[in-house]
């Protein structure tokens, strides 16, 4: 009964995100017609403006299901921002090497923080906050100076446009513009697919979910909690290094203040998306919407002219009030079923 409830929260949840995104997409196609909102390059650019935090997002979304947190994986886009940096620019490693490195930084960063909280007990946020600090603090011992990137094949990367054959508009000046993506996006995507695959149809998705539900439960039924745990956090840790360097190809250098806060923007997603806190529910593909969301009301602003960026966060802030509400009233319905 209670898988069953939480599948119908799920798929309301899911429901009302995604309805919520088009809603809010066709209002401003509505409302910014004249000022080419509804041209298909402007929702394109919610995807490559959004790329890495949507790799951050799904890794987030794998953790939050699992009943945990990762609070540093804004701190550990920097440091890879910064290794990127200073390996290219300043120690002389290629390209495919240098990111090799970071995403073997990633996995190995994310297992000793699934360790310390699978298997010491650390709390998840005790831990994780350990972990911002750490990968902030590594950051600035790197380079305490921006290291703007000058790699003529990192650049061709970061600058390669992939054009559309349809979706077309003629500018003002009679020319015919094509939409375009940038490999990041195809990462993007590809990322939220596996990860939806290996939720939906492996053991250890079935297990992240048992585990978020109800952890007493799992151990009853013989699954092996602490390992499963473990593997949420290493896909975490390797997930905010794919999308840090999805990151670092839209800045193409490193600093210490890099994505700041973007862990909490990685939180919002996954809630606004339909993950609950508690944990046991969450979907990649809502986690997607919830970046959607929060791209559609930045463009909003971006459209709008004369209102401050900060309406983003008041924005941000309300939906996710809204959500959380949602998520406590279903509970409460769950709980008068049972």
């Amino acid at each position: 009964m209670k898988m069953k409830n939480n599948m119908e929260s799920k798929n309301i949840l899911l429901a009302i995100t995604i309805i919520l995104f088009f809603s809010m997409y066709i209002s401003g196609m509505i409302i910014f017609n004249n000022k080419g909102f509804s041209n298909l390059q402007n929702f394109l650019n919610l995807f490559i403006s959004n790329a890495g935090l949507i790799v951050i997002s799904a890794g987030m979304t794998v953790v939050m299901i699992s009943g945990g947190i990762d609070i540093s994986v804004g701190s550990f886009v920097a440091l890879t921002c910064m290794m990127l940096a200073d390996l290219m620019e300043n120690k002389g490693f290629s390209v495919t090497t240098s990111i090799i490195i970071v995403i073997l930084m990633g996995l190995i960063f994310g297992f000793v923080q699934g360790f310390f909280i699978s298997y010491i007990k650390i709390q998840p946020f005790i831990m994780t906050l350990a972990g911002m600090f750490f990968a902030r603090g590594m950051t600035a011992v790197i380079s305490s100076e921006m290291i703007n990137i000058q790699n003529k094949v990192f650049l061709g990367l970061a600058s390669k446009k992939i054009f559309l054959s349809f979706g077309g508009y003629t500018n003002k000046h009679g020319k015919l513009i094509m939409p375009y993506i940038y490999p990041t996006v195809i990462i993007a995507i590809a990322i939220i697919i596996i990860i939806y695959w290996l939720l939906k149809y492996t053991k250890l998705g079935r297990n992240i979910y048992a585990i978020g539900g109800n952890e007493q439960s799992a151990l009853l039924m013989g699954l092996n909690v602490k390992r499963s745990k473990l593997y949420a956090y290493t896909i975490s840790g390797l997930c905010s290094s794919i999308g840090g360097i999805l990151f670092c190809l839209n800045t193409c250098s490193g600093f210490v203040e890099q994505a700041k806060g973007l862990e909490m923007d990685a939180i919002a997603s996954a809630v606004i998306g339909g993950t609950l806190l508690t944990g046991g529910v969450g979907n990649v593909i809502g986690s997607l919407f919830g970046v959607l969301i929060n791209g559609t009301i930045q463009s909003f602003i971006t459209f709008q002219g004369t209102l401050s960026s900060w309406w983003v966060r008041i924005s941000i802030a309300a939906l996710l009030a809204f959500f959380i509400i949602l998520q406590s009233i279903f509970g409460f319905i769950s709980k008068r079923k049972k």
